[in-house]
């Protein structure tokens, strides 16, 4: 099997509109497909957002509300947001109550081999739009329980050991800089980054030149 790394985050709603199509992909060729969970880029680069122009985040809430319905997907931006800004900029707050927990179970349910099946359930409770308040009663215990793994039992793991599932996300994230990307959805095979949501079909056409076995 070809190995596939997927650099993930859960504030991305270009992750979650690839998802279909990856699991789809998943099934076409007999692939082996690693999701790595890396944290948002505004939580990586906190000034990142205050230097772009401000119809970035117009356009791109735009965008991805119209890919949706193109792709005929269920979407609206998760409530609450995963990452939490300042009031009044475009910046991260000290405080992030989520995004760090969301992203060290990600990486727990990838080290146990999990990690296609939890962001499968999870990504389309928080971005389904049939949800508000995700972090909120059995949402996200329910999700995990989907995908087959104790949302309680997770929690305890990484209590205990933090730093682990840190490094974990860590080592990710150099990863995706090694192949020469910073973004998320980026796909990697045999070291050639594929960024984008945009860009599944060129994946396509990649593995099947490099002999990637149809299932």
């Amino acid at each position: 099997m070809i190995p596939v790394d997927l650099s993930w985050s859960f504030r991305s709603p270009y992750c979650y509109l690839a998802l279909p199509r990856v699991q789809a992909m998943q099934e076409q060729f007999e692939i082996d497909l690693h999701v790595r969970v890396i944290m948002p880029l505004a939580v990586r680069d906190p000034d990142y957002f205050e230097s772009l122009p401000k119809a970035r985040g117009v356009y791109n809430a735009m965008d991805a509300k119209r890919t949706a319905d193109f792709l005929g997907i269920p979407f609206a931006r998760p409530q609450p947001d995963p990452v939490v800004f300042e009031t009044d900029r475009p910046r991260p707050a000290q405080d992030q109550p989520y995004i760090h927990r969301l992203s060290r179970l990600g990486a727990l349910a990838c080290d146990e081999g999990k990690g296609m099946a939890f962001i499968g359930s999870v990504a389309p409770m928080m971005w389904g739009g049939s949800v508000v308040g995700w972090d909120q009663g059995a949402h996200l215990a329910d999700a995990i329980a989907a995908a087959g793994l104790d949302l309680a039992e997770m929690d305890a793991e990484i209590s205990a050991r933090p730093e682990k599932y840190d490094d974990i996300i860590a080592a990710n994230e150099r990863r995706l800089a090694d192949v020469g990307h910073w973004g998320v959805p980026t796909f990697a095979v045999e070291g050639e980054p594929f960024f984008g949501q945009d860009r599944l079909n060129v994946l396509a056409w990649r593995l099947e030149q490099l002999g990637a076995r149809r299932s």
